[in-house]
């Protein structure tokens, strides 16, 4: 799942949850879905500040050698 729609899916289950008409079985498994969700995105966060930091570092070493 791409971090727009990990982002539309954690804010379905938010609304869910806020509307506190769902039983405590189907509540836990929401919060583990959104859980799961939220440490997806820490990933894809890490992983796209990686590939900035690396494009940064390139384009210094580009830089310095002109």
């Amino acid at each position: 799942m791409n971090f727009d729609d990990s982002l539309k899916r954690l804010n379905e289950i938010v609304n869910l949850m806020e509307k506190g008409n769902i039983d405590l079985d189907k509540a836990l498994l929401l919060f583990e879905e959104g859980s799961d969700i939220i440490k997806n995105c820490d990933k894809l966060l890490d992983d796209a500040e990686q590939k900035v930091t690396i494009y940064k570092n390139n384009q210094e070493v580009e830089f310095d050698h002109e």
